[in-house]
Parts: C-alpha cells; structure tokens; sequence
C-alpha cells in the first residue's frame, strides 16, 4: 500500500501542548488548523504563538518572513468537523483522561475521512486503550511530544498490536520533517520510557519531601548540581503542572490498581487549592505570571 502524504494536519486542543505541536505543524509547512471548543483557548493560543515567534525573531532563530509563512499555514476553530474533514494526521492534546480522549476519537472517527491517521499526545496513556472508540485501530498511533515541544528535541512514537508499520512510518516522517528527534517503540507499557523513568524519581523525590529528609528547595538544588540535572523534579512539577501530574498517576493507578501509583497526597493538596504551578503563578514555587 502506497504511503499517504500528509498535507494537512490537525491538531485538538488548544492548551499548552497542543497551540505548540500546531506552531511545529505550521514551520513544517503543513496546512494546520488547531481545534479547540473554547475560543479563548484559541484566542489565547494565538496571542502566545506570536509573542513566542517574535522572540524567536530577536534571537535569530527565524526570520520575520518565516514567521509570516508558518501564520499563512495555520488557522484556529471551535469547529470540530470543519477542523478535521480535510486532515490526513490528526494529533489530540486535549487533557489527560482515558474518557476524554475517547470521547474526541470517536467525533473523529465520525468527521475524519477513513484515509486519516490518529495520533494522541497523552503523556501516559497507550493508544490501544482509545484506539477502540475507533474503526481504524490500525491508524491509532502516540506521538508523545515532550513540554515545551516548541523547545524539547525528542518524541516517542509508539505502537500498539494494531497499529500498522505505514502508520507509525508516517507518524515518524512527521516528526522528522519538524525537525524533532522521534523514538520508535513497538511495545506498549504505560508511560512510555521517559515518564516512567521519570515518574520514578519524582516518586522518591516526593517520599524524601514527605519523610522530613529534605525540603524541596534542597532536592532540586542536589538533584541540579550533583545529578547535573538542568531543573530539579519539584521544579519540573511546576512546569508542566501538578494538575497533569495528578492526572497522569491516576490514570496510572487504574491501570494498575497499584496503591504505590495514586497521586501524591502533597500534590492532590496544592492542585484542590488551585496552586498548579507556572501557569497559575504558584505550585512548590511562586512565580511572576508571564506576559504575552
């Protein structure tokens, strides 16, 4: 079967993941729409797309007509259908909820023409678990993009029994012609590589936090000059949210059903205050809020 080219891209969700991925789509020159129910989201999405790209012009990284070329590529909509008629990839980044996701695929499954290839970005989930509120688990692939993907050189593209070698070769050209590392793992397993390693030191990050050993100032300050770590794990909490910290456990423990894997009460405690990190101006740290 001849390989399908991949002209058009879409992407759902406007959210910190997702406005980014379609900025890549967009400098890759693809003809990108990023979708999402909440015109805000959008709205918000574009505002920090530029203001990104224009200090991406005062470094040099881009020119200004480089820019202007991406924006012409890129379009915004709260229309689901319109978004997506044309698409031969789509990438979900809405929030990470095994029912959530579900739930987008199947309005895929119903608005996407049978040719297009289905990707999530989750984080933790494996794409067999949405895959089946589908026709086409075949064409169900994770291309798991790692915050800020606009900064962040590496995606793990992961297959499920299903997924078809043509899908997840196509899933890799994209990332490849966005200029991104991509790691091919033909074997499912909850968190991929880089969260589960990842997850693990958090966890007794966390445990020392809890037991009194160190405060969380001292384990970032040791895990960044005597791991050579660039940001400690509580620092990296901030970044990309408790809130998904939260998420991604849960959804970790009811897979499992393992005790060990439910969220940490101290991160449960600062997200039911609303402290969910940078984007709220407060987490472990406090923050001045950015401006766009």
């Amino acid at each position: 079967m001849v390989q399908h080219n991949v002209k058009h891209l879409t992407v759902i969700g406007a959210g910190s993941m997702g406005h980014q991925i379609g900025m890549l789509s967009a400098l890759a020159g693809y003809r990108t729409i990023i979708q999402d129910v909440s015109e805000n989201s959008l709205k918000n999405a574009e505002a920090s797309l530029h203001s990104i790209m224009n200090r991406w012009i005062a470094k040099g990284k881009i020119t200004e007509n480089e820019k202007m070329k991406a924006f012409n590529y890129l379009s915004f909509t709260v229309d689901l259908e319109e978004a997506v008629h044309q698409a031969d990839l789509v990438i979900e980044a809405v929030t990470e909820k095994l029912e959530v996701k579900r739930e987008v695929f199947q309005k895929l499954e119903k608005f996407a023409p049978a040719h297009t290839i289905f990707a999530t970005n989750s984080s933790t989930i494996v794409n067999s678990l949405i895959a089946g509120a589908t026709k086409r688990k075949d064409k169900v692939v994770n291309m798991h993009f790692f915050f800020p993907p606009l900064l962040m050189d590496c995606v793990e593209v992961v297959m499920s029994r299903d997924t078809s070698e043509e899908t997840a070769d196509l899933a890799m050209e994209v990332c490849r012609r966005m200029n991104r590392t991509a790691v091919l793992l033909k074997k499912e397993i909850s968190g991929f590589v880089a969260n589960r390693i990842l997850g693990a030191l958090q966890k007794e990050a966390v445990y020392l936090y809890e037991e009194g050993v160190a405060d969380f100032k001292e384990i970032d300050l040791i895990c960044r000059k005597a791991l050579n770590h660039p940001i400690g794990p509580f620092e990296l909490m901030d970044l990309s949210g408790l809130d998904v910290a939260a998420f991604v456990m849960e959804q970790r423990y009811q897979e499992t059903g393992d005790p060990e894997d439910k969220p940490f009460p101290c991160v449960l405690k600062k997200v039911n205050q609303g402290e969910l990190g940078r984007k709220t101006g407060k987490g472990w740290y406090t923050y001045e809020k950015a401006k766009n």
